[in-house]
Protein backbone atom coordinates (compact mmCIF):
# COMPACT_ATOMS: atom_id res chain seq x y z
CA UNK A 1 0.00 0.00 0.00
CA UNK A 2 1.32 3.40 -1.08
CA UNK A 3 2.46 5.65 1.40
CA UNK A 4 0.01 8.61 1.50
CA UNK A 5 -2.84 5.98 0.66
CA UNK A 6 -1.89 4.67 4.40
CA UNK A 7 -2.05 7.54 5.79
CA UNK A 8 -5.62 8.23 5.12
CA UNK A 9 -6.36 4.60 6.65
CA UNK A 10 -4.59 5.73 9.67
CA UNK A 11 -6.22 8.96 10.15
CA UNK A 12 -9.73 7.53 9.26
CA UNK A 13 -8.59 4.87 12.55
CA UNK A 14 -7.87 6.77 14.97
CA UNK A 15 -10.38 9.45 14.05
CA UNK A 16 -13.42 6.73 14.37
CA UNK A 17 -11.91 5.18 17.43
CA UNK A 18 -13.17 5.74 20.57
CA UNK A 19 -9.86 5.31 23.02
CA UNK A 20 -6.72 6.20 22.05
CA UNK A 21 -4.94 3.68 19.73
CA UNK A 22 -1.26 2.89 19.67
CA UNK A 23 0.69 2.11 16.46
CA UNK A 24 0.53 -1.64 16.83
CA UNK A 25 -3.36 -1.83 17.44
CA UNK A 26 -3.17 0.27 14.46
CA UNK A 27 -1.08 -2.17 12.51
CA UNK A 28 -3.23 -4.78 13.48
CA UNK A 29 -6.56 -3.26 12.35
CA UNK A 30 -5.10 -2.05 8.93
CA UNK A 31 -3.39 -5.99 8.29
CA UNK A 32 -7.16 -7.16 9.17
CA UNK A 33 -8.85 -4.58 6.70
CA UNK A 34 -6.72 -5.80 4.18
CA UNK A 35 -5.88 -9.22 4.61
CA UNK A 36 -5.47 -10.26 0.84
CA UNK A 37 -2.53 -8.64 0.33
CA UNK A 38 0.65 -10.69 0.31
CA UNK A 39 3.15 -7.98 1.48
CA UNK A 40 1.84 -6.94 5.08
CA UNK A 41 2.32 -3.47 6.08
CA UNK A 42 4.85 -3.24 8.75
CA UNK A 43 4.88 -0.95 12.31
CA UNK A 44 7.25 1.21 10.59
CA UNK A 45 4.97 2.55 8.12
CA UNK A 46 2.39 3.03 10.12
CA UNK A 47 4.70 4.99 12.43
CA UNK A 48 5.82 6.56 8.94
CA UNK A 49 1.88 7.41 8.25
CA UNK A 50 1.83 8.91 12.22
CA UNK A 51 4.57 11.36 11.28
CA UNK A 52 2.70 12.14 7.93
CA UNK A 53 -0.44 13.28 10.03
CA UNK A 54 0.93 15.09 13.10
CA UNK A 55 2.75 17.17 10.17
CA UNK A 56 -0.47 17.76 8.15
CA UNK A 57 -2.49 19.07 11.46
CA UNK A 58 0.39 21.50 12.92
CA UNK A 59 0.14 23.72 10.46
CA UNK A 60 -2.37 26.99 11.99
CA UNK A 61 -5.00 25.88 9.77
CA UNK A 62 -6.41 23.18 12.01
CA UNK A 63 -7.82 23.79 15.54
CA UNK A 64 -6.95 19.76 17.21
CA UNK A 65 -3.95 17.80 16.45
CA UNK A 66 -2.92 14.46 16.42
CA UNK A 67 -0.85 13.78 19.94
CA UNK A 68 -0.11 10.13 21.70
CA UNK A 69 -2.08 11.03 24.90
CA UNK A 70 -3.53 8.18 27.34
CA UNK A 71 -1.54 5.78 25.95
CA UNK A 72 -2.17 6.27 22.25
CA UNK A 73 -2.88 8.39 19.21
CA UNK A 74 -5.74 10.66 19.31
CA UNK A 75 -7.12 14.06 17.69
CA UNK A 76 -6.99 16.86 20.28
CA UNK A 77 -8.26 20.00 20.04
CA UNK A 78 -5.03 22.34 20.40
CA UNK A 79 -4.36 24.83 23.46
CA UNK A 80 -5.01 28.12 22.20
CA UNK A 81 -8.79 26.73 21.63
CA UNK A 82 -9.38 24.82 25.31
CA UNK A 83 -10.87 28.19 26.55
CA UNK A 84 -13.35 28.19 24.06
CA UNK A 85 -14.72 24.20 24.25
CA UNK A 86 -14.54 23.69 27.81
CA UNK A 87 -17.89 26.08 27.45
CA UNK A 88 -19.14 22.27 26.10
CA UNK A 89 -18.06 20.24 28.84
CA UNK A 90 -14.04 20.20 30.45
CA UNK A 91 -14.66 23.17 33.07
CA UNK A 92 -18.25 22.54 33.68
CA UNK A 93 -17.08 18.55 34.77
CA UNK A 94 -14.52 20.16 37.05
CA UNK A 95 -16.65 22.28 38.18
CA UNK A 96 -19.07 19.81 39.71
CA UNK A 97 -15.97 19.09 41.35
CA UNK A 98 -15.61 20.36 45.29
CA UNK A 99 -12.46 22.37 46.46
CA UNK A 100 -12.19 19.69 48.52
CA UNK A 101 -12.24 16.52 45.67
CA UNK A 102 -9.96 19.02 43.58
CA UNK A 103 -7.60 18.94 46.46
CA UNK A 104 -7.70 15.43 46.93
CA UNK A 105 -7.20 14.69 42.86
CA UNK A 106 -3.89 17.25 42.84
CA UNK A 107 -2.57 14.93 46.28
CA UNK A 108 -3.51 11.78 44.16
CA UNK A 109 -1.91 12.94 40.85
CA UNK A 110 1.37 13.82 42.46
CA UNK A 111 2.25 10.90 44.90
CA UNK A 112 0.37 8.27 43.49
CA UNK A 113 -0.21 5.34 44.45
CA UNK A 114 -1.10 7.15 47.58
CA UNK A 115 -3.37 5.13 50.50
CA UNK A 116 -6.51 7.40 51.89
CA UNK A 117 -4.80 7.18 55.15
CA UNK A 118 -1.94 9.32 53.75
CA UNK A 119 -4.02 11.49 51.70
CA UNK A 120 -6.05 12.28 55.35
CA UNK A 121 -2.36 12.97 56.60
CA UNK A 122 -1.68 15.85 54.09
CA UNK A 123 -5.54 17.35 54.34
CA UNK A 124 -5.74 17.37 57.36
CA UNK A 125 -9.36 15.95 57.78
CA UNK A 126 -11.44 12.97 56.31
CA UNK A 127 -11.39 11.94 52.55
CA UNK A 128 -14.16 9.21 52.25
CA UNK A 129 -16.59 11.52 50.31
CA UNK A 130 -13.90 13.17 48.17
CA UNK A 131 -12.35 9.95 46.88
CA UNK A 132 -15.84 8.28 46.58
CA UNK A 133 -16.61 11.25 44.11
CA UNK A 134 -13.90 10.70 42.42
CA UNK A 135 -14.00 7.47 41.45
CA UNK A 136 -17.53 8.22 40.34
CA UNK A 137 -16.77 10.46 38.05
CA UNK A 138 -13.60 7.89 36.74
CA UNK A 139 -10.70 10.28 37.81
CA UNK A 140 -9.06 7.76 39.74
CA UNK A 141 -9.10 4.09 40.44
CA UNK A 142 -8.02 1.41 42.81
CA UNK A 143 -4.76 -0.39 41.68
CA UNK A 144 -4.08 -2.61 44.36
CA UNK A 145 -2.70 -2.47 48.78
CA UNK A 146 0.25 -1.25 50.25
CA UNK A 147 0.97 -4.76 51.36
CA UNK A 148 3.91 -2.84 53.88
CA UNK A 149 1.27 -0.82 56.03
CA UNK A 150 -1.00 -2.59 59.03
CA UNK A 151 -4.42 -3.54 57.30
CA UNK A 152 -2.65 -3.48 53.80
CA UNK A 153 -5.09 -0.38 52.80
CA UNK A 154 -6.13 0.32 48.95
CA UNK A 155 -3.79 2.66 47.18
CA UNK A 156 -5.16 5.21 44.44
CA UNK A 157 -3.93 6.51 40.99
CA UNK A 158 -5.81 8.60 38.92
CA UNK A 159 -7.16 7.30 35.71
CA UNK A 160 -6.93 7.03 32.03
CA UNK A 161 -9.71 9.25 31.88
CA UNK A 162 -7.87 11.81 34.15
CA UNK A 163 -4.74 11.48 31.50
CA UNK A 164 -6.99 11.72 28.64
CA UNK A 165 -8.76 15.33 30.06
CA UNK A 166 -5.02 16.71 30.31
CA UNK A 167 -3.33 15.38 27.24
CA UNK A 168 -0.57 13.60 28.68
CA UNK A 169 0.19 9.83 28.76
CA UNK A 170 1.66 9.23 32.37
CA UNK A 171 1.58 11.24 35.79
CA UNK A 172 5.46 11.60 34.78
CA UNK A 173 4.19 14.50 32.58
CA UNK A 174 2.19 16.45 35.02
CA UNK A 175 3.86 19.90 35.19
CA UNK A 176 6.50 19.87 37.84
CA UNK A 177 5.08 21.43 41.30
CA UNK A 178 8.13 24.20 41.67
CA UNK A 179 7.86 25.50 38.08
CA UNK A 180 4.10 26.08 38.66
CA UNK A 181 4.86 27.27 42.22
CA UNK A 182 7.75 28.99 42.09
CA UNK A 183 6.78 32.60 42.11
CA UNK A 184 4.42 32.33 44.75
CA UNK A 185 6.20 30.29 47.21
CA UNK A 186 8.40 32.67 49.88
CA UNK A 187 11.06 30.03 51.16
CA UNK A 188 9.94 29.24 55.15
CA UNK A 189 11.93 30.13 58.40
CA UNK A 190 13.06 26.82 59.83
CA UNK A 191 13.06 25.99 63.16
CA UNK A 192 15.92 23.25 63.91
CA UNK A 193 16.71 23.30 60.13
CA UNK A 194 19.57 21.26 60.91
CA UNK A 195 17.25 18.12 61.73
CA UNK A 196 15.21 19.42 58.31
CA UNK A 197 14.76 16.96 55.33
CA UNK A 198 12.65 17.80 52.49
CA UNK A 199 12.58 14.74 50.92
CA UNK A 200 10.47 13.48 53.98
CA UNK A 201 8.29 16.37 53.76
CA UNK A 202 4.56 15.12 53.01
CA UNK A 203 3.27 18.86 53.18
CA UNK A 204 1.48 20.16 49.72
CA UNK A 205 1.12 23.17 48.81
CA UNK A 206 -2.79 24.17 48.79
CA UNK A 207 -2.26 26.33 45.39
CA UNK A 208 -2.52 22.30 43.57
CA UNK A 209 -5.80 22.43 42.74
CA UNK A 210 -5.76 25.69 41.00
CA UNK A 211 -3.79 23.49 38.10
CA UNK A 212 -6.69 21.98 38.10
CA UNK A 213 -9.20 24.17 37.21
Amino acid sequence: MEVPNLILHTEALIFASEKPLTALEILELVNNAFGFMEDKIVLEQIETSIEGIIEKYSTKFFPFELRESGGGWQFLTKRDYHKTIAQLNGDKFLKRLSNAALETLAIIAYRQPISKSFIESIRGVNCDYSIQKLLEKELIIITGRNEQLPGKPLVYCTSKSFMDYFGINSPNELPKINDILSEQMISPTLVNAEHFDPDKSETLSTELPRMLE
